[in-house]
């Protein structure tokens, strides 16, 4: 259930135990429940009792400490691997899926991807159409993947041959941002066409990136859009946040991008 949106994950009585293919040797047991569906816009706030009750904040804390620990545990295979865990994350159509196919053309290291998606899996079918290990997660009526659905597709993928292990968020620049699935990174996408106000607006996801991406910046001379004013908002949010300009059709650019992530794997 997310704490921002109402949304309900999929699952909301969510039990399994199994055993599975990480190469760590053990199984494990998770309970994983989602008991109720709150919205927390002010009008809901007014005429839901429910949101002033302490108990409701109990369930929604209960929840995300479930989720924050699944997510270490995802990092836990990751770091046994040594594989860096990135999450993409944008409004829909920035071109994360676009710039995963340019990074598997240009790029020197291995990576696989967790395409999360409502419905479809069409993203993943383009991935694998380049011959990318992509594992396709259906999320449903959730806005935004959580830590036990990348740790289901994880069963998908081998670790042990790959570098990177790329988990791309369903389109969304608000929920996506609170949920913690288990990676390393995040990398968050804003494109020229979305306009110049989506920083501002969602302050929140912004704050959370470890690199925003300015993407279609080849569309600039079409757009009233001052990418310097854009990247002061950025920094203002996040001093410390790394940025790059990324056009698909600019291979220096897409290198630059490829540089940035074999940095951060050295770095680890």
């Amino acid at each position: 259930m997310c704490k921002d949106c109402g949304c309900t994950i999929a699952g909301m009585e969510h039990h399994h135990t199994h055993n599975h293919n990480h190469d760590h040797g053990h199984s494990h047991h998770h309970h994983h429940e989602n008991r109720a569906i709150f919205k927390t816009t002010d009008e809901n706030i007014k005429t839901n009792p429910l949101l002033n009750d302490s108990k409701t904040i109990s369930v929604i804390q209960k929840i995300l400490d479930k989720n924050d620990h699944e997510a270490a545990h995802n990092r836990a295979h990751f770091d046994q691997h040594k594989v860096l865990g990135i999450n993409l994350m944008s409004s829909p159509g920035s071109g994360k899926t676009t710039l995963l196919e340019k990074l598997a053309e240009n790029c020197d290291f291995r990576f696989a991807v967790i395409e999360g998606d409502l419905e479809t899996s069409k993203d993943a079918d383009r991935l694998k159409a380049k011959g990318i290990n992509a594992v396709q997660i259906q999320t449903g009526s959730a806005c935004h993947l959580d830590a036990f659905m990348v740790h289901k597709a994880l069963h998908d993928i081998k670790l042990a041959d790959i570098d990177v292990c790329f988990v791309e968020n369903v389109g969304n620049l608000v929920c996506p941002a609170s949920y913690d699935v288990g990676t390393h990174l995040n990398i968050v996408l804003v494109s020229v066409p979305e306009g110049e106000d989506k920083i501002a607006k969602y302050p929140v996801m912004f704050r959370s990136a470890d690199l925003i991406l300015f993407t279609k910046i080849d569309l600039l001379p079409y757009f009233e859009y001052d990418i310097e004013k854009e990247k002061q908002i950025a920094r203002k949010l996040k001093p410390n946040v790394d940025i790059l300009e990324v056009s698909i059709k600019d291979e220096n650019s897409l290198k630059a991008v490829i540089d940035w992530i074999n940095f951060k794997r050295k770095m680890r």
